[in-house]
């Protein structure tokens, strides 16, 4: 699976909020960390906002921080915000599909996007942050 542009901002963003909930960040530091657009990253801000994972905070020295529950919140979660996790026999037939190499061809590619789901929403934000540590070892 490729993640969308902005579901990888969305997770830079919230990853590097929730690590420490208490500190606020401004979308141009974040963007800066990671190489990414800001106002790209102010509209995937936005986005985490209504759904009450981050908090705008106005003002001098304002920016954003972590709102949601690290523990409880997932990548699904944050991933399904961005874009759509279909399976691929919702998407549009090719040829050869009807076949029965398509079909068999089919069923493993759904197999595997169940494991890739499955997978996604069982790290919380609180488990990616522990992998993180671990990586700046």
């Amino acid at each position: 699976m490729r993640l969308q542009k902005a579901t990888r901002c969305a997770l830079y963003a919230i990853l590097e909020l929730a690590s420490d909930p208490k500190r606020q960040l401004s979308a141009n530091e974040i963007a800066e960390k990671y190489d990414i657009s800001t106002n790209h990253l102010a509209k995937v801000l936005r986005s985490l906002g209504r759904e009450g994972l981050v908090e705008a905070v106005r003002g001098a020295g304002g920016g954003y921080r972590f709102s949601g529950n690290a523990k409880r919140t997932t990548l699904l979660d944050v991933i399904r915000l961005f874009e759509t996790v279909e399976t691929v026999s919702s998407g549009e037939r090719e040829p050869g599909d009807d076949t029965p190499e398509g079909l068999a061809l089919t069923q493993v590619i759904e197999e595997v996007e169940a494991i890739e789901r499955a997978t996604f929403h069982s790290i919380t934000l609180d488990t990616m942050m522990k992998l993180v540590g671990r990586h700046r070892k």
